[in-house]
């Protein structure tokens, strides 16, 4: 019995089967170009608690991977209220930002444990 209702199921379904698939596919093909942009990977140091650069431009709708490499010996959190983030890095360590595509505009970031010197901005064009 079971074997039948398989079979019965299969054979109604499997003709729909490319039809669904070439649907789907349409369907991602025309997706927005922001949700097929290539991710593009940046990268940023934290030396003498500084961000070097300070000043990071990348193009506006892009997904961004941001590599921050902390070269001190002492932890520094990268943390941004405008892109909603925040994230501890020990030191000599490295971690990874993953940023939704990004509208044109500045946006500020800074290490929340030397405020005063690790600052820098990113610029989305």
């Amino acid at each position: 019995m079971l074997v039948s209702m398989t079979s019965t199921i299969n054979r109604r379904w499997s003709p729909l089967l490319p039809v669904a698939l070439a649907v789907l596919g349409f369907g991602l093909a025309a997706g927005s170009p922001r949700a097929l942009a290539a991710e593009l990977a940046v990268e940023i140091s934290i030396k003498d608690h500084k961000f070097q650069p300070a000043t990071l431009n990348v193009p506006a709708g892009t997904p961004i991977k941001l590599t921050v490499r902390n070269l001190d010996d002492t932890a520094e959190e990268f943390e941004s209220y405008e892109l909603k983030f925040e994230k501890v890095i020990a030191g000599k360590q490295t971690a990874v930002v993953r940023l939704k595509p990004l509208e044109r505009g500045t946006y500020s970031f800074f290490g929340e444990y030397h405020a005063d010197t690790a600052t820098g901005e990113l610029i989305a064009e």
